[in-house]
């Protein structure tokens, strides 16, 4: 492929363009994709539509200034970004491990990116260019504009905005306001100075240029006072709304942050635009000799249908950086773009994804969002439906039945996350039935998560039968159409609110089920997030109640490990777990028992009436994912991040597929939130 038609990446690139000088260089921590589902590619692309020359510096080298200067001092602007993922969670697991691979760089490679990216980058540009305007974006600098508590460090930081020294934040995913700053430092303003621009933050030296606005906590309480920072997540969670949302300003030392409200969502047409840019639809050609950028094997054959979610999964920073407001491509442009990715070369009929954060939403939660905002005191799905939500799956099926028909189409799958209590609102089965005759491949992925009502309500998941109820009917249409299909849960682990009681209530629901996941994932503390909060806090901040918090990893290994009950190397801690949660009932050889007693651990068989074997109802093996953030496909997040393989039992025989997790939010597939 020429590399022409990508955007510059050196000098000769600028030379051949006949460029002497960039408008605007973009420097990110990921490698150079030019694919819609990279933010670096939508910014620079939108950018281009706009009229700017935008030169690419992919992965530089942060030890030295060398490659940060290798397109030359834009004649407008810096713009740096931390990657399509979290640079901490792509480095760490939740145990704070180093990961083995990095799917944003060449053949998978570790090593190519600093920690805290966009903080490290900016420090090398003010070292190479002082005087330089540097504006900054992505999930990670959205994700951090306030002051936020970090995991890794297990402290609370300043707003990324301050620690970078740069001179403007840009917040969400940022097409309309990254225009309005380009025009703005077109027309001669310094990005400092450019204040009236919503979706933005910066930075003042006295409050009283700033109007009509909320002040919460300072860096300085946050810091020191746990209820002060929880009152300050608080006001910034309820005021992310582009229509009631206000302007929310915070001290660090002697300057004072200012967050705009959020710009508003795209509407149907400005987000086809978007995904009509002339993108190369792949990594660029100085990959190829590593193997290319694994990252695009999960997207390359999947169609991104929108964007948002009112799901408000309180583990998950979909919230806080897309917003709840969902929005979606018209049919058209979904159509067109499949009919394009038939003629690719490498195309063998499969159109392995159409969705987003939430597949089966295409528009607001209800009618009022768009004229009043979203409630503030209020959830869309959690812990009920709310009686005013449109729930609707007639467009999102008439999009999915046009593709099938598309020549060369051999199947469509669906494998974003899907709101099974959404399908089961719907009291129309007609996308239930045709979902699981179509579209599903092999095992279908929903994430009740856990199944207590205590845990679930700190999740901002919905508690009851909804989840039992949605089993049943899957494997009763299944039999109707003679298909043996599998559900592939989500569960989580270690939450804020989840105690070993909990824990073991979540065992024996999968003991009752006879379903067994090969893996299980704590719950990752990512900026941005509810229950970020309430981990560092031990507070829910929205009513100030104590939550609980297992913060030890033994007793993480233990609510772990309780998951996985029937797994003979989890023997010792699963029954160190139920001995110090008094229920040794739980040990013997009746139907309910999780385990056998110590002698007879090892006995016939291996394995008590009770336990599961590798079968179960949900006819799966699931290993899990590593999730911090709601995984997609714009920058994304996330949600859950790392992805293996499944393992399935039918008729005896094992059948492997992909199980990659469609946050936060956080999968070898790129994340939606840019």
């Amino acid at each position: 492929m020429s590399e022409k038609n990508f955007l510059p990446i050196c000098k000769e690139d600028m030379i051949e363009r006949g460029w002497d000088q960039c408008d605007f260089v973009l420097v990110t921590a990921d490698a150079y994709v030019d694919h819609h589902s990279f933010g670096t590619a939508i910014i620079s692309r939108v950018l281009e539509s706009a009229g700017y020359k935008v030169g690419i510096i992919a992965q530089p080298d942060w030890k030295t200034t060398d490659d940060f200067m290798k397109l030359g001092k834009p004649r407008l602007a810096f713009l740096v970004n931390g990657g399509n993922m979290d640079p901490m969670v792509n480095h760490y697991s939740v145990s704070k491990r180093m990961r083995d691979k990095d799917l944003y760089s060449p053949g998978g490679k570790m090593g190519l990116r600093p920690d805290r990216s966009t903080i490290v980058y900016c420090n090398k540009i003010r070292e190479a260019y002082r005087d330089v305007d540097i504006v900054i974006g992505g999930i990670e600098a959205s994700l951090r504009r306030f002051a936020h508590y970090d995991y890794w460090s297990n402290s609370v930081r300043k707003s990324i905005l301050v620690d970078s020294g740069a001179d403007l934040l840009v917040y969400g995913m940022s097409e309309n306001q990254i225009v309005e700053v380009a025009n703005a430092l077109n027309d001669g303003l310094r990005a400092k100075y450019i204040s009236f621009i919503n979706g933005t933050c910066f930075l003042v030296d006295d409050k009283e240029y700033v109007y009509d606005y909320v002040e919460i906590p300072s860096f300085k309480e946050v810091s020191e006072d746990k209820i002060k920072y929880a009152q300050a997540f608080k006001v910034q969670y309820q005021e992310q709304d582009p229509i009631t949302g206000k302007t929310i300003i915070q001290q660090h030392g002697n300057k004072y942050l200012v967050q705009n409200k959020p710009a508003m969502p795209l509407t149907r047409e400005e987000l086809d635009k978007v995904y009509a840019l002339p993108y190369m639809k792949t990594y660029h050609p100085i990959y190829e000799k590593d193997g290319g950028i694994p990252a695009i094997e999960e997207v390359k054959f999947s169609i991104v249908s929108s964007r948002g979610c009112f799901g408000s999964c309180h583990f998950c920073a979909l919230t806080f950086h897309q917003g709840r407001i969902v929005q979606s491509r018209s049919e058209e442009s979904i159509l067109q773009e499949a009919e394009e990715m038939t003629n690719l070369p490498d195309f063998k009929g499969y159109i392995h994804d159409v969705g987003g954060p939430t597949a089966n939403f295409r528009g607001p939660a209800c009618s009022k969002q768009l004229k009043a905002g979203v409630c503030k005191h209020k959830e869309c799905l959690a812990p009920t439906l709310c009686k005013n939500m449109d729930v609707d799956h007639k467009e999102y099926l008439g999009v999915l039945r046009k593709m099938r028909e598309i020549p060369k189409v051999k199947k469509v799958f669906v494998r974003s996350g899907l709101r099974y209590d959404y399908i089961m609102a719907d009291k129309d089965d007609t996308f239930f039935r045709e979902l699981i005759e179509h579209h599903v491949s092999g095992q279908l992925k929903v994430a009740p998560e856990h199944i207590s009502a205590k845990v679930l309500k700190y999740m901002g998941k919905p508690a009851g039968k909804t989840y039992d109820r949605f089993r049943e009917k899957f494997f009763k249409i299944n039999e109707q159409l003679g298909k043996k299909q599998y559900i592939i849960p989500y569960l989580m682990s270690s939450h804020p609110g989840s105690t070993l009681d909990t824990a073991i209530e979540l065992a024996e629901y999968l003991r009752d089920i006879h379903y067994q996941p090969e893996q299980v994932q704590d719950f990752y503390p990512t900026p941005g997030t509810l229950s970020t909060t309430m981990f560092y806090t031990g507070l829910d901040p929205m009513t100030m109640e104590e939550v609980y918090i297992p913060r030890t990893k033994e007793e993480k290994a233990m609510q772990r490990a309780l998951l996985q009950f029937s797994n003979p190397k989890k023997y010792d801690i699963v029954y160190a777990a139920l001995v110090k949660a008094g229920r040794l009932d739980l040990i013997g050889y009746g139907p309910k028992c999780l385990i056998r007693p110590r002698e007879d651990r090892f006995g016939r068989g291996g394995h008590s009436k009770g336990q599961g074997q590798g079968r179960n109802d949900d006819r799966g093996q699931a290993q899990g994912n590593n999730r911090g953030q709601k995984s997609s496909r714009n920058n994304s997040g996330s949600r859950k991040q790392t992805s293996g393989k499944s393992q399935g039992h039918q008729k005896g025989k094992t059948v492997n597929t992909n199980t990659n997790r469609s946050s936060s939010k956080t999968s070898s597939r790129p994340s939606k939130k840019r």
